[in-house]
């Protein structure tokens, strides 16, 4: 892996919105990832929480694209994407037992050229190859209660710490907790990992390398008597990958892990995230 991980998924990560025709819009966050459809063709993929499509209720949403200009700005041009047809149907696939959507994309050409490798996300023994666990530190973008980080629509890029153990296997602990604020607009979120010092378990001749990988998918908060408890829940990579693979096949084969999140947990939901236009 030879990316810049944190500057890639900054170009990756777009704000997807609906306006809900009362001066206000729903906000949420989602990634593109570029993989092969079973035709062997590329495709560019939109990766966000089941939720987020959910809770818009019209045909049409906007995704976030952001536009070079030769001077080295930036303009922000949010572009329809339909997420229903004319029936009302969902467009989009979603994991039947996880929170996760995926939905095939045509992205202006930077924006495809910005979508991330699928092999970027972590496989079911990622996190057990590299040892990650308890006190690592990962990062994470979005919009906040749809604040972007400046006028061109970039995402917002913040760092916590996983707080659970143990956090692999996915197929039995399909979720970790992240010692993080989340706020409306900012789940749906891409988390991922870069460290620039990390030893490979299967391979503890070799000096340490850099680990960079997509982890999983910002998904819920914790709450306790309607209080947040500033801890976010992130869903493994290892159920994007599975919802990749029912794009192309409805019976491809699926996690149900054997625990679920912790009690207290809930979506931060695109409803809630309803800001002035």
């Amino acid at each position: 892996m030879n990316m810049d991980l944190s500057v890639e998924l900054m170009h990756a990560t777009v704000q997807l919105e609906q306006p809900l025709g009362n001066g206000t819009r729903t906000v949420g966050t989602g990634f593109l990832i570029t993989e092969h459809a079973a035709d062997g063709q590329p495709r560019t993929v939109l990766v966000t929480a089941n939720h987020v499509f959910q809770q818009m209720p019209g045909q049409v949403a906007k995704i976030g694209y952001r536009i070079a200009n030769p001077d080295g700005s930036w303009s922000y041009s949010p572009q329809p994407l339909r997420i229903r047809d004319a029936g009302g149907h969902e467009l989009w696939t979603h994991h039947p037992a996880r929170d996760v959507a995926a939905i095939t994309i045509t992205a202006p050409p930077e924006f495809a050229k910005a979508a991330i490798p699928e092999q970027y996300l972590a496989s079911d023994d990622t996190f057990t190859k590299y040892q990650v666990e308890a006190g690592d530190e990962m990062m994470a973008l979005g919009f906040p209660r749809g604040l972007a980080a400046n006028q061109a629509g970039f995402p917002i890029l913040r760092s916590g710490r996983i707080a659970s153990y143990p956090v692999a296997p996915a197929k039995i602990f399909p979720t970790f907790l992240l010692d993080f604020s989340v706020f409306p607009g900012k789940s749906k979120r891409p988390v991922f990992m870069r460290n620039p010092s990390r030893r490979s378990l299967s391979d503890l001749a070799q000096p340490p390398q850099d680990v960079e990988f997509i982890a999983g998918l910002l998904t819920q908060q914790v709450e306790l008597n309607n209080e947040r408890l500033e801890i976010g829940i992130v869903t493994h990579a290892k159920y994007i990958r599975e919802t990749l693979a029912l794009m192309d096949n409805p019976a491809a084969p699926v996690t149900i892990a054997a625990t679920e999140p912790v009690s207290g947990a809930r979506a931060a939901s695109a409803e809630e995230a309803a800001t002035p236009n």
